[in-house]
């Protein structure tokens, strides 16, 4: 017994199946014409009055950014190079601040960069007979910067053979002129008096602080650094 069939069941290979379609939708042999051909030639449709939307591609894109370049320039890089902070010099401890001679005893320990006792040190900036300046300059040169104590003596030594030397040779001046050498024969006798007083008061840790040699001997405490 065959199965019972509809109306929409078809066959491709039934040679009926194209008229039942064609029954089905309604457009058998009495159906009329869904469509009728048109003759004669076609025509172009008006084109706008600009053609500039038209000539520009770009024109029509959604969304457009100000910030970039115009699409048909060269596109910048995406890469950028990265950029990296120099790197951090070897931290050096800032120089120890000018201190002026204190009172304090001073000790048989030997200075470093000098290979003196600690009481030779701080004496020897206010030797007579020029060994002070040399002693000085010496002292300056080879002892680091934390002998504040040392250091501080041989700046205010240095200090004073400059002024000593500055007034010895005005009073040379004017012993030329004059011809009288009595104002530099006591001005010798002077500072050299003064030179072993200091050397005592240094030697028994007493304060020995020259008022008017304190911004001399902080600016070549400074500016003589120590040789490393």
């Amino acid at each position: 017994m065959e199965p019972k069939k509809t109306k929409y069941d078809t066959n491709p290979l039934d040679p009926e199946a194209a008229r039942k379609t064609e029954e089905v939708w309604g457009q058998g042999d009495n159906s009329p014409a869904a469509t009728s051909e048109i003759w004669g030639a076609t025509q172009s449709v008006k084109q706008p009055a600009t053609e500039s939307p038209r000539a520009n591609v770009y024109s029509e894109a959604p969304t457009r950014r100000y910030d970039t370049p115009p699409l048909d320039g060269p596109y910048p890089s995406v890469f950028v190079p990265p950029t990296y902070a120099p790197p951090p010099e070897v931290y050096q401890p800032p120089p120890a601040p000018y201190q002026a001679p204190v009172a304090m005893r001073p000790t048989r320990r030997h200075v470093e960069g000098l290979g003196l006792p600690e009481r030779w040190a701080l004496i020897l900036p206010y030797a007579p007979g020029y060994i002070g300046i040399v002693a000085s300059i010496i002292e300056l040169l080879l002892t680091p910067r934390r002998e504040v104590r040392v250091r501080a003596h041989a700046a205010q030594g240095l200090a004073l053979w400059g002024s000593i030397i500055a007034i010895q040779l005005l009073f040379q001046a004017i012993t030329a002129i004059t011809g009288s050498g009595v104002g530099g024969s006591i001005f010798w006798l002077a500072y050299n008096i003064f030179l072993i007083i200091s050397m005592i008061r240094v030697w028994q840790g007493e304060t020995h602080r020259i008022a008017p040699l304190a911004e001399p001997a902080e600016w070549l405490n400074k500016r003589l650094e120590p040789r490393r």
